[in-house]
């Protein structure tokens, strides 16, 4: 038997092949959208309780990531495993739930012994399959047929392109009931507290004071020296002004005395009364921190006095103490 030696160009071919067909029949199926598509959405929408998906072996796979999908992007979804679900596991599932049962076929055997039971529970079922006319299509209430693809497989047996397709109908229904629920960022964050974005989007300024710890505060009356040397000893390059009454009246930066002793080095013997802004930015500690770091940005500051509502400085906030974090 001779043997066939693969060379770059032949995993190159082979490759772009693959992308090609899948491709394709994606594209494809854009154009054949019908009304079992806006049933579907339309059912999952009113959903009051769990959408159940469920499939076995490479449909399995799919199933599980498109419940991953809809349960991050607002639609309570859980997987339920078909093998499982004749063994006990369909206590799962109520009359208020939805299934979507996902076979290639239509005629997966563990899939259609379970029907019987979801039907006695009372539970809506909709159908992933390629051939409409199929058990699992005619005992279905919504079925959304893929119809019959080339797989990417040459030999046509390994699920490549149909798997592919019902993903990415999968990824386009979460995606549509995310817009239709009006599902924001910071709802997603909520669902992925230890990730980038979840840090991103529900830490507040807070959060962020209570890691730095950072303060410095000086009368308005203070001299020159003094002032220089409380804005060393904190570190931030900044100090916020206070009045007798501790209120903030103002912000001074080490750029402003910098900026003061290019007059010469008589300013070091008087107050800071002429060099502080007294018309500082601030925020408040219940703000998100990415909205202080984009005001940050905005208006071009590295320092941010964190005032209560008395307008009292609680703390000063750096540009680094956010990138630090990961923002």
């Amino acid at each position: 038997m001779p043997s066939f030696v693969q060379t770059r160009d032949n995993y190159i071919a082979s490759v772009g092949a693959v992308l090609e067909i899948e491709a394709r029949a994606i594209l494809n199926y854009k154009t054949l959208l019908g009304d079992e598509i806006i049933q579907a959405i339309e059912l999952l929408l009113n959903c009051s309780s769990h959408v159940i998906v469920t499939g076995m072996g490479k449909s399995g796979i799919i199933g599980k990531k498109i419940s991953a999908t809809l349960a991050s992007t607002g639609t309570p979804s859980f997987f339920l495993h078909p093998a499982e679900g004749l063994h006990g596991d369909l206590g799962m599932v109520t009359d208020k739930d939805i299934i979507v049962a996902i076979s290639n076929s239509g005629e997966t055997e563990e899939i259609l012994k379970i029907i019987p039971s979801i039907k006695r529970i009372g539970a809506k079922m909709i159908a992933i399959v390629s051939n409409s006319f199929s058990t699992l299509a005619e005992k279905a209430d919504i079925t959304i047929s893929i119809g019959e693809i080339e797989e990417a497989c040459p030999l046509g047996l390994a699920p490549t392109t149909s798997t592919t397709l019902t993903l990415a109908i999968g990824d386009a229904i979460a995606i549509a009931l995310l817009n239709a629920k009006n599902f924001t960022a910071e709802r997603f964050a909520l669902y992925h507290p230890g990730g980038s974005l979840g840090r991103k989007l529900l830490l507040t300024v807070e959060d962020i004071i209570q890691q730095s710890q950072k303060n410095p505060i000086v009368n308005y009356r203070l001299g020159f020296k003094d002032v220089l040397f409380k804005m060393t000893e904190s570190g931030i390059g900044a100090v916020s002004i206070v009045g007798e009454d501790g209120v903030l009246i103002g912000v001074l930066t080490d750029g402003d005395l910098r900026r003061a002793l290019t007059y010469g080095s008589e300013i070091m013997d008087k107050n800071i009364l002429s060099l502080y802004n007294r018309s500082p930015i601030t925020i408040t500690p219940d703000i998100l921190a990415v909205e202080a770091l984009k005001l940050m940005e905005d208006k071009k500051i590295t320092v941010l006095p964190v005032i209560n509502r008395d307008n009292r400085p609680i703390a000063m906030i750096h540009i680094q103490d956010l990138t630090k974090m990961g923002f």
